[in-house]
Protein backbone atom coordinates (compact mmCIF):
# COMPACT_ATOMS: atom_id res chain seq x y z
CA UNK A 1 0.00 0.00 0.00
CA UNK A 2 1.41 3.26 -0.94
CA UNK A 3 1.35 6.80 0.98
CA UNK A 4 -1.32 7.98 -1.16
CA UNK A 5 -3.77 5.32 -0.50
CA UNK A 6 -3.16 5.26 2.98
CA UNK A 7 -4.11 9.14 2.59
CA UNK A 8 -7.41 8.59 0.69
CA UNK A 9 -8.60 5.83 3.08
CA UNK A 10 -8.19 8.50 6.27
CA UNK A 11 -9.89 10.84 4.69
CA UNK A 12 -12.77 8.93 3.54
CA UNK A 13 -15.74 8.75 5.41
CA UNK A 14 -16.72 5.45 4.92
CA UNK A 15 -16.18 3.33 8.19
CA UNK A 16 -15.58 0.15 5.71
CA UNK A 17 -12.32 1.92 4.01
CA UNK A 18 -11.10 2.72 7.87
CA UNK A 19 -11.27 -1.28 9.04
CA UNK A 20 -9.50 -1.99 6.02
CA UNK A 21 -6.65 0.82 6.42
CA UNK A 22 -6.32 -0.57 10.14
CA UNK A 23 -6.29 -3.92 9.56
CA UNK A 24 -3.23 -3.31 7.03
CA UNK A 25 -1.56 -1.42 9.85
CA UNK A 26 -2.18 -3.93 12.14
CA UNK A 27 -0.52 -6.46 10.00
CA UNK A 28 2.27 -4.29 9.87
CA UNK A 29 5.62 -4.79 12.38
CA UNK A 30 5.03 -2.20 15.15
CA UNK A 31 7.45 0.51 14.41
CA UNK A 32 6.91 0.41 10.55
CA UNK A 33 2.66 0.63 11.57
CA UNK A 34 3.43 3.60 13.73
CA UNK A 35 5.52 5.35 11.71
CA UNK A 36 3.00 5.04 8.63
CA UNK A 37 0.09 5.93 10.35
CA UNK A 38 2.17 9.19 12.00
CA UNK A 39 3.21 10.03 8.09
CA UNK A 40 -1.08 9.76 7.16
CA UNK A 41 -1.56 11.91 9.80
CA UNK A 42 1.36 14.75 8.66
CA UNK A 43 -0.43 14.45 4.94
CA UNK A 44 -3.90 14.94 6.29
CA UNK A 45 -2.86 18.03 8.28
CA UNK A 46 -0.94 19.45 5.42
CA UNK A 47 -3.40 18.74 3.11
CA UNK A 48 -6.06 20.37 5.14
CA UNK A 49 -3.38 23.34 5.67
CA UNK A 50 -3.14 23.90 1.73
CA UNK A 51 -6.48 24.34 1.13
CA UNK A 52 -7.93 26.54 4.11
CA UNK A 53 -8.74 29.66 2.87
CA UNK A 54 -7.44 32.85 5.18
CA UNK A 55 -9.85 34.17 8.03
CA UNK A 56 -10.04 37.36 8.88
CA UNK A 57 -12.68 39.64 10.97
CA UNK A 58 -13.76 43.14 11.25
CA UNK A 59 -14.25 43.61 14.86
CA UNK A 60 -13.71 47.36 14.91
CA UNK A 61 -17.61 47.69 15.19
CA UNK A 62 -18.04 45.57 17.89
CA UNK A 63 -15.43 47.71 20.34
CA UNK A 64 -16.67 50.29 22.79
CA UNK A 65 -16.39 53.49 22.45
CA UNK A 66 -15.62 56.01 25.37
CA UNK A 67 -16.23 59.57 25.44
CA UNK A 68 -12.94 62.06 26.79
CA UNK A 69 -13.39 63.00 29.68
CA UNK A 70 -14.06 66.55 30.84
CA UNK A 71 -11.56 68.55 32.45
CA UNK A 72 -12.65 68.76 36.05
CA UNK A 73 -10.56 71.33 37.49
CA UNK A 74 -11.95 74.51 39.02
CA UNK A 75 -9.65 77.77 39.11
CA UNK A 76 -10.10 80.00 41.83
CA UNK A 77 -10.48 83.47 41.27
CA UNK A 78 -7.96 84.40 44.12
CA UNK A 79 -5.75 82.88 47.16
CA UNK A 80 -7.48 83.30 50.08
CA UNK A 81 -4.85 82.79 53.53
CA UNK A 82 -6.27 80.13 56.00
CA UNK A 83 -8.23 81.09 59.22
CA UNK A 84 -7.45 80.04 62.33
CA UNK A 85 -9.96 77.69 63.71
CA UNK A 86 -9.96 77.03 67.21
CA UNK A 87 -9.60 73.67 68.39
CA UNK A 88 -12.94 72.27 70.04
CA UNK A 89 -12.34 68.98 70.93
CA UNK A 90 -9.09 69.88 73.37
CA UNK A 91 -6.52 67.35 74.20
CA UNK A 92 -3.82 68.83 75.36
CA UNK A 93 -4.37 67.72 79.36
CA UNK A 94 -4.02 64.06 78.09
CA UNK A 95 -1.03 64.60 75.75
CA UNK A 96 0.99 66.68 78.68
CA UNK A 97 0.40 63.31 81.08
CA UNK A 98 2.06 61.58 78.09
CA UNK A 99 4.52 63.49 78.11
CA UNK A 100 5.44 64.12 81.81
CA UNK A 101 4.98 60.46 82.12
CA UNK A 102 8.33 60.42 79.20
CA UNK A 103 10.06 62.97 81.04
CA UNK A 104 10.15 60.94 83.88
CA UNK A 105 11.22 57.67 82.41
CA UNK A 106 14.09 59.96 80.71
CA UNK A 107 14.89 61.04 83.87
CA UNK A 108 15.74 58.12 85.58
CA UNK A 109 17.62 56.74 82.27
CA UNK A 110 21.37 56.60 82.50
CA UNK A 111 22.56 54.75 79.72
CA UNK A 112 21.01 54.88 76.05
CA UNK A 113 22.02 52.26 73.43
CA UNK A 114 24.01 53.79 70.85
CA UNK A 115 27.92 52.79 69.38
CA UNK A 116 31.17 53.44 69.57
CA UNK A 117 34.32 53.06 66.99
CA UNK A 118 36.15 50.13 68.17
CA UNK A 119 39.95 50.57 66.93
CA UNK A 120 41.94 47.56 68.49
CA UNK A 121 41.00 44.78 70.13
CA UNK A 122 43.67 41.98 71.51
CA UNK A 123 46.02 40.87 74.31
CA UNK A 124 48.91 43.23 73.24
CA UNK A 125 48.95 45.91 75.74
CA UNK A 126 51.71 47.69 73.99
CA UNK A 127 50.02 47.57 71.15
CA UNK A 128 46.92 48.68 72.06
CA UNK A 129 48.87 51.96 73.93
CA UNK A 130 50.96 52.59 70.16
CA UNK A 131 47.25 52.61 68.57
CA UNK A 132 45.63 55.08 70.99
CA UNK A 133 48.92 57.59 70.89
CA UNK A 134 48.77 56.70 66.67
CA UNK A 135 44.97 57.89 67.07
CA UNK A 136 45.73 60.96 69.37
CA UNK A 137 48.38 62.01 66.88
CA UNK A 138 46.37 61.20 63.58
CA UNK A 139 43.09 62.79 64.50
CA UNK A 140 41.19 64.94 66.66
CA UNK A 141 38.89 61.97 68.31
CA UNK A 142 39.47 61.14 72.40
CA UNK A 143 40.73 57.35 72.55
CA UNK A 144 40.13 55.46 75.31
CA UNK A 145 41.51 52.20 76.87
CA UNK A 146 39.64 49.80 78.17
CA UNK A 147 40.78 46.47 79.65
CA UNK A 148 38.02 43.43 79.90
CA UNK A 149 40.33 40.63 81.05
CA UNK A 150 41.82 39.05 78.75
CA UNK A 151 41.18 41.74 75.87
CA UNK A 152 42.51 45.57 75.57
CA UNK A 153 40.47 47.19 73.85
CA UNK A 154 40.64 50.67 71.81
CA UNK A 155 37.41 52.17 71.58
CA UNK A 156 36.27 56.07 69.72
CA UNK A 157 33.39 58.16 70.15
CA UNK A 158 29.59 57.91 71.39
CA UNK A 159 27.23 58.00 68.46
CA UNK A 160 23.41 57.86 68.83
CA UNK A 161 22.94 56.24 65.54
CA UNK A 162 25.25 53.94 63.08
CA UNK A 163 24.66 57.17 60.45
CA UNK A 164 25.99 59.60 62.59
CA UNK A 165 29.34 57.05 63.28
CA UNK A 166 29.43 56.22 59.74
CA UNK A 167 31.77 59.72 58.80
CA UNK A 168 34.18 59.26 61.56
CA UNK A 169 34.21 55.32 61.02
CA UNK A 170 34.86 55.51 57.28
CA UNK A 171 37.77 58.12 58.14
CA UNK A 172 39.39 55.37 61.02
CA UNK A 173 39.14 52.71 58.31
CA UNK A 174 42.00 54.83 56.13
CA UNK A 175 44.49 54.68 59.16
CA UNK A 176 43.22 51.79 60.67
CA UNK A 177 42.00 49.00 58.58
CA UNK A 178 40.34 46.53 61.12
CA UNK A 179 38.38 49.78 62.62
CA UNK A 180 34.49 48.71 63.54
CA UNK A 181 31.32 49.91 64.59
CA UNK A 182 29.97 47.92 68.03
CA UNK A 183 26.87 48.41 69.50
CA UNK A 184 27.37 50.28 73.13
CA UNK A 185 25.91 51.92 76.27
CA UNK A 186 26.36 55.32 76.32
CA UNK A 187 26.44 57.21 79.71
CA UNK A 188 23.64 59.87 79.27
CA UNK A 189 24.88 63.20 81.39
Amino acid sequence: MTWPVADALLLSSSMNSRKKLISILLALPRGAAMIALLLACTSNFLYAQRTRAYYHEDLYGLRPRYEEPVDTVIESPAHQPKRFVAATANVNERVDDVLDSINRFNVTRKFIEGFTIQVYSGQNREEAMNVKKKLSAETNLNALLEYNQPKFRVRVGSYYSRLEAQKDLLRLKQIFSNAILVPEKILVR
